[in-house]
């Protein structure tokens, strides 16, 4: 089972920077980096929140289940 963040999909899509996401939700580069190279174990749904807020999406088009 495994869930794939597709962060770096959604912001292509917007043509947003990772600086530019960062400062429109407050979180520092090391986090979202993190969330955008799959590496983060958990993403609270405030966080979760501030990113589809920035990037007019919904969860499910940041996040996706896969059975390995």
């Amino acid at each position: 089972m495994t869930i794939i963040v597709n962060l770096d999909v959604m912001m292509a899509k917007r043509k947003m920077s990772l600086n530019e996401l960062s400062e429109k939700v407050g979180l520092t580069l090391a986090n979202l980096s993190k969330l955008k190279t799959g590496k983060a174990k958990a993403i609270r749904f405030s966080t979760l929140q501030l990113i589809c807020d920035a990037l007019d999406c919904q969860p499910g088009d940041l996040l996706e289940y896969s059975k390995d």
